[in-house]
């Protein structure tokens, strides 16, 4: 487990096991917890099934029977939800008018971490078959927006383009830097910090942190370069971050 997606995918497989009580996730050691009082076989399959390398550590009995709901949780994760779409609209706004595929990109990933945040929030007392058809929709409708990224890298490339506006790109890449930083600080500052979906969105938000130094470093390059070949390799390797996410949300439509 190494993000919100393949979290949510192990909850989405397992929900519908009967006996399971609770689930305990140790994102950065990739170890889950089940609290159960049935047959453990059934919950070993449907974890395996999901080809993420997961094997049986131990099993053991306990008399815990209360575990901690925290709803701040959900209050923070919405204000990472709504600071990362409103991003995504600020920054594809943007680079549409500069011409920047990097700010495009970026705006890209971070819808993609909206629709992890989303399938969460907005999900919540939906059946198991309406939350598969909510991660199918984000996962190709991501994909769709990737393909179209990759095909208008490749017409940059092959022909001629204006510069993208440099200056454009560093000051919303910085404002965008600012807000990951805040998402950040607010989770790192929660009394639930220890809990999994506060710690993965600190994992997603660290990488989002990389994305905007990485645009703004390539808006530096094209002014001193005098070339756009920067902003469309920082765009293309975004793109592929992007579908690599959009197919970890596919795999909760199965």
């Amino acid at each position: 487990m190494d993000c919100p997606s393949e979290e949510n995918l192990i909850r989405m497989k397992l929900e519908d096991i009967s006996g399971i009580e609770n689930l305990e996730f140790d994102i950065a050691n990739r170890k889950l917890t089940v609290f159960h009082y049935d047959d453990i076989d059934q919950i070993e399959k449907s974890i395996i099934e999901l080809n993420l390398g997961g094997i049986k550590i131990s099993s053991e009995q306990t008399q815990q029977i209360e575990f901690n709901k925290d709803t701040n949780q959900k209050k923070l994760l919405w204000s990472v939800f709504v600071i990362n779409f409103a991003f995504f609209i600020i920054e594809m706004t943007t680079g549409i008018i500069s011409k920047s595929i990097g700010l495009v990109a970026d705006s890209l990933d971070m819808l993609a971490d909206s629709f992890v945040y989303g399938i969460s929030l907005f999900a919540v007392g939906k059946t198991t078959i309406k939350k598969k058809y909510i991660a199918k929709l984000a996962g190709y409708f991501q994909i769709i927006l990737a393909i179209f990224g990759f095909i208008e890298v490749l017409r940059r490339f092959i022909g001629y383009e204006r510069l993208p506006d440099f200056s454009t790109m560093i000051i919303v890449s910085v404002f965008a830097l600012i807000a990951n930083g805040f998402c950040l600080y607010i989770l790192q500052k929660s009394k639930s910090k220890e809990e999994a979906h506060i710690k993965s969105s600190m994992i997603f938000t660290s990488n989002d942190v990389i994305i905007n130094l990485g645009v703004i470093i390539a808006a530096i390059l094209v002014s001193l370069l005098n070339s756009n070949k920067p902003d469309l390799v920082v765009g293309t390797i975004v793109f592929i971050l992007v579908i690599k996410g959009a197919f970890r949300i596919l795999k909760l439509s199965r």
